[in-house]
Formats: C-alpha cells, structure tokens, sequence
C-alpha cells in the first residue's frame, strides 16, 4: 500500500474529473504553457491518484502536462460488480484518459499493479504513446507469498468488508501512522469497489508475462525501482529491464513508493528520459 505522506494538493495541481466514453474518472492534474508533451501516472493495487500529487509539480516545472487518476473501482472512480475489469479493459480505460486529457500520444507510467495495466496498454495500442516508464512492477504476476497473502484477501474479499480488512491489515502495519494519514489510508481502502479490489488482486497473482509484446512495440521504455523496494523481486525487475534494452534506474535509499517516499528523487532521476524522449 502507497502511503503518502502529506493530503496537501500543491499549488497549480486540480482536483478534477476526466469524462471520457468509458466513464467518468478522478483525477490530478497540473498543465502548463506549451508544454513539452503530457504524461499519464497509472496507481497500483490500493493506491490512487495521490500517490503521485507530489510530483506532479515536479513534471509541471520540467515544462510537462500530468495527470494522475484512480483507475475504475479505486477511491473516487465509482466500479461496480458489472464492469469489466480484465487487464485489457483497464488498459482501455488508461487510453481513454490518455485520449481525453491531451489530443497528442502521451508519455505512460505504470506503478507497481499500474505498470502491468501499463504494459497491456502500450502492448495492445502502442500509437498511443509516445513512451512507458515501469516504476516499482515485474514483468507478470507478482504471486503469493506468506507476508503478502494475496489469494487468502481475494478469497476475503467476497465476504469480508473492506472496513474490517483494512484494520486487520493496519493492526500488521510496522509502526502507527499519523492520525491524518491513517484516516485518509482507512477512506480511501473503503471506498474502493471490492469486485475491482478482487479483480486487481487476482491480476496480481495470475497475469501473464508481456515483455516481450511491449519490446516489440519500439516504444522507448524506462524502467526505475527503490533499492529497498518489497514487492517484485530487485532481480527480476532488473531482468525486465534488460529483456526491454535499457538498464535499469535503482532509486537509492527508496522502497515500493518513491513517488510519495521522495517525489523530487524520482523526479530527478525519470525526467532525464522524458526530455530525452
């Protein structure tokens, strides 16, 4: 779980929605004066939006357009039992944002979970790009694990409500988090739609490995993780990077979340690709 470690919305960043024709979704969003191209962040499983408002002002004084959003069934983006949730969908729904939030391809970014809706989206319509960075994700299915029981929430997550998961798993948490973020962690849990939680989860222990479809598409690629990340293992993200021919950026000193760990951190070391770009 991303925490992030202030709910402050900097100056020149909107709260906003994108409506698009697969749906309304919530959104961050800071724009400036001819910009040098727009940027997408896609959140990762339990995440959203905020996990990248603290960059987004970073992206915006490299002279860049950014939108972060919740993905269908996350926090503020209503999901319900109907919809689709396949990765190929939620890659949709990542080119339909993508579409309504600037006319031109734009540079994709997937986090973690994201990364892999990330990969089915440059995969399945590379013309809508114009490059994809992977932050803290692997290559397929992150799979189960004894400290992260993915297949025991999932089989949860048709009876047991999100209230009580959530506090089951904050009573594992390492250390108490200050009142303000605990409560935001506590709401925005809750508010997800527990078929997409599910669905999410189930991607993560189950989704097929698509470097090589992502390779072929020409697409330039960047690939960064925290040293100390805890989710796909240091290697096989590394391994991902070189099947895609790039070497990998190792975010020194930082976990799973350098986007809410040290925004300016991850800003320095990923704009370099995108100007480059």
């Amino acid at each position: 779980m991303s925490t992030p470690q202030t709910l402050a919305v900097p100056e020149g960043v909107a709260a906003t929605r994108i409506e698009t024709p697969r749906g309304s979704f919530a959104a961050h969003v800071a724009r400036v004066d001819a910009p040098l191209g727009h940027v997408l962040l896609v959140p990762g499983w339990t995440g959203s939006k905020e996990d990248f408002t603290q960059l987004l002002p970073l992206l915006a004084q490299a002279g860049f357009d950014a939108t972060a959003y919740d993905q269908r069934g996350q926090f503020e983006t209503p999901g319900t039992a109907d919809d689709d949730y396949t990765l190929e969908a939620l890659a949709a729904d990542a080119g339909a944002v993508a579409r309504a939030a600037s006319g031109d391809p734009v540079h994709l970014l997937g986090h973690s979970f994201g990364g892999l809706v990330a990969q089915t989206a440059a995969a399945k319509r590379p013309e809508r790009w114009r490059s994809l960075s992977l932050l803290c994700t692997g290559p397929g299915a992150l799979g189960d694990s004894p400290t992260r029981p993915l297949r025991n929430l999932a089989d949860a997550l048709l009876t047991v409500p999100l209230l009580e998961l959530h506090r089951i798993g904050e009573r594992a948490a390492d250390a108490p988090r200050p009142p303000e973020i605990a409560a935001f962690l506590e709401r925005r849990f809750v508010a997800n739609s527990p078929d997409s939680l599910r669905a999410m989860t189930l991607h993560l222990l189950e989704a097929p490995d698509r470097v090589a479809e992502v390779a072929a598409t020409g697409l330039p690629v960047w690939v960064g993780y925290g040293e100390l990340d805890d989710a796909w293992p240091l290697a096989a993200q590394a391994d991902m990077a070189h099947r895609l021919g790039v070497e990998p950026t190792v975010l020194s000193g930082l976990g799973h979340s350098p986007g809410v760990e040290d925004p300016a951190a991850l800003a320095a070391a990923w704009l370099p690709f995108l100007t480059a770009t």
